[in-house]
């Protein structure tokens, strides 16, 4: 009993957990602060929830922001998962190391690098509209359709795609690799067709790794900010775009409804990380 205590993973992580746990929890208390008024710096010290009845009010243009926040978190999701079972399918088929190179290789590049990449290519003065209007497919750049700072967030769709294809490959493939190809070979056997291995054998292993992966993937989505301040529009805006312009406000005051929307995201930012955790314990 007391081998266990002395060598727990606990004790040799306390430190660590102390740390983050002081910091995540004076920043929470600094957020729920001033969410409901208590602004110290300019003196206003009377605790209301006038900031909540604003932020959340019927024709406030927060709810216009969580619906195009959860589109572009839902639909580059759904997208980059289809996508990566689909070559991590095909991958899972050809054994060699390079076609992991090739997916740890995006990886290293960061998301705000891969965004100002698909801006240079992909807007209407990018090199892409330069290219068909030199060769005629187009008269000028401004025909060029709309692909990026769209207001229906195509751009920022397509650099999360970009980027969470090879992370949700990576998982699938590892689940593929790691499984006896005996079962896939027994439903050939037995006459099953590729979609039939495929829907029958190869998704319901591959599952609930994916799933857990895509909750992952959708919480970083609705919660990062670089994509879509810079892919993105003045309106429709992402929750943390307009979380921030609260916090550049010159009153001070309107910080309150700030920290409230950050809140909310996350709590439910939270909320995902918790169902993740849970089906990962389930798959084990």
């Amino acid at each position: 009993m007391r081998d266990k205590f002395i060598y727990s993973p606990w004790i040799s992580l306390a430190s660590a957990l102390i740390i983050i746990l002081v910091l995540l929890g004076a920043s929470l208390f600094y957020a729920i602060a001033e969410s409901v008024g208590y602004i110290n710096v300019i003196g206003q010290t009377n605790v209301s929830f006038d900031a909540y009845r604003e932020t959340l009010a019927f024709n406030s243009e927060f709810w216009i922001s969580l619906g195009f926040s959860l589109w572009i978190s839902i639909a580059s999701t759904a997208v980059s998962s289809a996508l990566a079972l689909a070559l991590a399918v095909w991958l899972s088929e050809r054994r060699g190391n390079m076609d992991t190179l090739a997916l740890n290789w995006n990886l290293a590049f960061p998301h705000l690098v891969w965004s100002v990449a698909l801006l240079l290519f992909l807007s209407q003065s990018g090199l892409f509209a330069r290219w068909a209007a030199s060769i005629g497919f187009i008269t000028t750049t401004d025909q060029f359709p709309v692909l990026v700072r769209d207001r229906f967030g195509i751009g920022i769709i397509l650099s999360y795609v970009g980027k969470e294809i090879p992370f949700l490959t990576i998982i699938v493939l590892s689940v593929l690799r790691s499984q006896a190809v005996g079962y896939d070979v027994v439903a050939e056997n037995l006459g099953a067709s590729r979609w039939q291995r495929l829907r029958y054998v190869t998704i319901p292993q591959v599952l609930p790794a994916l799933l857990a992966g895509d909750l992952l993937v959708f919480g970083f989505i609705f919660s990062s900010y670089e994509v879509p301040a810079l892919l993105g529009v003045g309106y429709p805006r992402a929750l943390p775009v307009l979380a921030l312009r609260f916090f550049l406000d010159p009153d001070l005051r309107a910080r309150s409804e700030g920290m409230v929307i950050s809140l909310i995201i996350t709590l439910i930012v939270t909320m995902v990380a918790v169902i993740s955790l849970r089906i990962g314990e389930r798959r084990e």
